[in-house]
């Protein structure tokens, strides 16, 4: 499969600066698969090493941190002499030896002209506890669930978003690629991003065979908690917050609530572990603003926030969401459809920007579902589910702020109005582009 991360990896192999570089992102996002893919491109040989599997490869570092030793020793294991620049060493689930953590430090300054590149997921990356971290010795890269683009490149699609890229905000859609458009991202409301799942829907067409991959990864998720959790109180707590964001999100305003987590429990009770959870990449904090100036994080009441999931896929299979209410035009569950729109149209934004966006609202009067800053703008961005256009709410802020442009996302075509733009949700990771 296509991963847009692999621009950026060549951009890591061919910058003169480049360091030990460190791949973060949740379990079974493809982490290793793109890193394998990476190498048999742009290398001539690839020297993998899994700490998670080889338990015995923390012995090499545990006498000094010496990189030319390290590494004749590393070429020794696999047969065959590892190279400068020709070879790619992988260390894959590092955060199992924070002896290896600790050791890119000294090969970034000892040995830069080998290439190292490592993965691990922020369950253990977060957790890991290396004896002096290489702050400033390494780059970073984060993978997250396939976007909706990679999800048409996965299914051959290529002109179809060739045909994206060079519209304008003028003009609308044709009808034919609408309605093929509209199809597409319904079968991404089923599946979400986790390469597993899409794997197995674009093998099988089959509904049973993709829930069967998601249970899956919830169950692995699961048993990361007990696993990694930090004290035995934590594995409960992290199970029912994350068990609890589909109820979360489906309530009027979606705010997180502590006591719907259990009854009685308060921020005291489970603050640590939702950080747990939002550090590992799992979920993602949205925080409220009243103020729309920047930054934005100046404002914010971090207090007052929604909690969205890492993958669309994963939070549909939570909530037990029947196929038809997607696939079929139903008013059935339309609270919980909004919410999983709009965890769609999150994860989108992170994808373009990189940042986790804010919401407003003022009072009990109005709410915009996204804030997001880009450059010197805040663009105000709100989520229809469908072909409704009605938006008191942005209206309000329009009225309000005057901002220079404000964006509505739905299910209908693509217009350009005086300082709004209308675009289309499956056509959002074009969004910098026509703005």
């Amino acid at each position: 499969m296509q991963r847009l991360l692999m621009s950026d990896l060549v951009k890591w192999k061919e910058n003169r600066y480049r360091k030990p570089l460190i791949i973060q992102g949740i379990r079974q996002c493809g982490k290793t698969y793109l890193l394998q893919e990476f190498a048999a491109l742009n290398y001539r040989d690839l020297a993998y090493f899994n700490f998670e599997d080889t338990p015995a490869l923390s012995e090499l570092f545990e006498r000094n941190l010496e990189p030319e030793r390290i590494i004749t020793e590393l070429g020794l294991l696999q047969g065959s002499s590892i190279k400068p620049a020709s070879t790619l060493i992988v260390f894959d689930e590092i955060q199992f030896c924070p002896r290896a953590l600790t050791f890119l430090k000294y090969f970034y300054e000892k040995t830069p002209d080998y290439h190292l590149a490592c993965a691990g997921s922020l369950l253990g990356i977060h957790l890991a506890k290396p004896s002096s971290f290489p702050v400033g010795k390494v780059d970073f890269l984060t993978l997250r669930p396939m976007n909706f683009e990679e999800f048409l490149l996965a299914q051959g699609e290529e002109d179809l978003i060739s045909y994206i890229k060079e519209i304008d905000g003028d003009s609308p859609l044709q009808k034919i690629f609408t309605d093929k458009l509209s199809s597409i991202l319904k079968s991404y409301f089923l599946t979400g991003g986790m390469p597993e799942v899409v794997a197995r829907w674009l093998e099988y067409k089959d509904i049973s065979v993709v829930e069967a991959a998601q249970d899956a990864i919830i169950n692995a998720y699961e048993l990361d908690f007990a696993k990694y959790a930090p004290a035995k109180d934590y594995y409960p707590k992290l199970s029912l917050i994350f068990k609890s964001i589909p109820d979360q999100l489906a309530r009027e305003n979606g705010k997180f609530i502590y006591g719907r987590v259990k009854p009685g429990a308060r921020s005291r009770d489970l603050e640590d572990a939702l950080e747990w959870l939002i550090g590992a990449g799992i979920a993602h904090k949205v925080c409220k603003v009243e103020k729309p100036a920047m930054p934005l994080s100046a404002y914010a009441d971090r207090s007052h926030f929604k909690l969205y999931m890492a993958d669309i896929g994963l939070l549909r299979r939570i909530a037990r969401l029947p196929t038809t209410v997607i696939l079929e035009k139903s008013t059935a569950y339309s609270e919980f459809k909004g919410a999983l729109v709009e965890n769609y149209v999150l994860n989108e934004l992170i994808g373009i920007n990189g940042d986790i966006p804010y919401y407003w609202r003022s009072g009990n009067q109005a709410e915009v579902d996204f804030l997001i800053q880009i450059e010197e703008q805040i663009i105000p961005l709100e989520v229809k589910a469908s072909t409704n256009l009605r938006s008191r709410s942005l209206a309000e802020y329009r009225k309000k702020y005057n901002p220079e442009i404000a964006v509505r996302t739905s299910l209908a075509n693509l217009k350009g109005e005086e300082g709004l733009l209308n675009l289309p949700l499956y056509i959002l990771f074009a969004l910098k582009r026509l703005l």
